[in-house]
């Protein structure tokens, strides 16, 4: 009895051998795509003609809003001129940011938030008009003062693209532009003269 059970037992007793662990590769991570469309392209690109265009006609626009508020500032105060601007323009704009928002249903194109100081282009848009309406109702009137608003507008544009300032692109400067900038306040001081003398 018992030498039919030894038998049956040592296999129980005997030491099992130790099972080999195959080596695993070492896993692998594989970036994920980012869900959030947030990414904004800061790369300098090309000019159209669509967009040269587009500039013309912002600076037509721009010399308009100065002639008629410099206009209004004469019968009030130049801060009188700016309100209503202002109050005019933020009219206007709902009635465009509405009919953008009926149209295409979204009104940003990125989820990530804009800095707050984004949000006070009104500052720099309340001393243009209250500046401006100063300027045309002195002795520069409207060219001499369109003029000198264009030198400094290009003046500072230079330093924005230079230094990358409130989020623009980078990017290098080339004589080409520096001797724009003198053309144009050499034009900008002939317009002055020109309307001295005459």
């Amino acid at each position: 009895m018992t030498k039919q059970l030894i038998p049956r037992q040592l296999p129980q007793l005997m030491p099992q051998e130790p099972t080999q662990l195959m080596p695993q590769e070492p896993a692998q991570l594989v970036p994920q795509e980012s869900t959030s469309q947030a990414h904004i392209d800061l790369k300098p690109q090309a000019s159209t003609p669509l967009n040269l265009m587009l500039g013309l006609l912002g600076g037509v626009a721009l010399a308009v809003m100065i002639a008629l508020n410099s206009e209004l500032a004469k019968y009030g105060s130049p801060l009188l001129a700016s309100w209503v601007a202002h109050g005019v323009g933020t009219l206007v704009a709902l009635l465009l940011l509405g009919a953008v928002r009926l149209r295409q249903g979204c009104l940003t194109r990125c989820n990530e938030a804009a800095p707050w100081w984004a949000y006070l282009g009104g500052l720099p848009g309340a001393f243009t008009v209250v500046l401006g309406a100063m300027t045309v109702n002195s002795a520069l009137g409207l060219s001499a003062s369109i003029a000198f608003i264009m030198a400094g507008q290009i003046l500072f544009g230079l330093v924005c693209d230079r230094l990358g300032l409130f989020g623009m692109a980078r990017r290098r400067l080339s004589w080409g532009q520096g001797a724009a900038l003198a053309v144009m306040a050499l034009g900008a001081l002939i317009v002055l003269l020109a309307q001295e003398g005459a």
